[in-house]
């Protein structure tokens, strides 16, 4: 599962018909020096099969590939799900959790 910040909603002319009842999300996957504000969101957009109702700015958690298509009683053709809208992420850098070798 990863984390990223939903920046649109993507409109389809037509779609599957499984997929009724759910919008498309446009995501940035945001990094761990992104969520610490160390460095802007620059990573490649994702769009995410929502049945949240996620909003722009919203931060969310999403799951890919196989893992993404197993939440549905329903075969559904998607490659990335939005799993879960967070209300706070709480970060700290990894040099705080980490135990530091004998060697630095």
């Amino acid at each position: 599962m990863r984390v990223g910040k939903v920046i649109g909603t993507v409109t389809l002319n037509r779609a599957h018909p499984t997929m009724i009842g759910a919008r498309f999300k446009l995501v940035v996957p945001l990094s761990l020096e992104m969520l610490l504000g160390e460095r802007p969101a620059d990573a490649e957009e994702l769009v995410l099969y929502d049945e949240l109702g996620a909003h722009d700015g919203c931060l969310v958690a999403f799951s890919e590939g196989r893992e993404a298509a197993q939440p549905f009683a329903e075969p559904k053709p998607v490659d990335a799900y939005l799993a879960a809208i967070l209300d706070q992420v709480e970060v700290c850098p990894l040099r705080e959790v980490l135990p530091v070798s004998a060697g630095e």
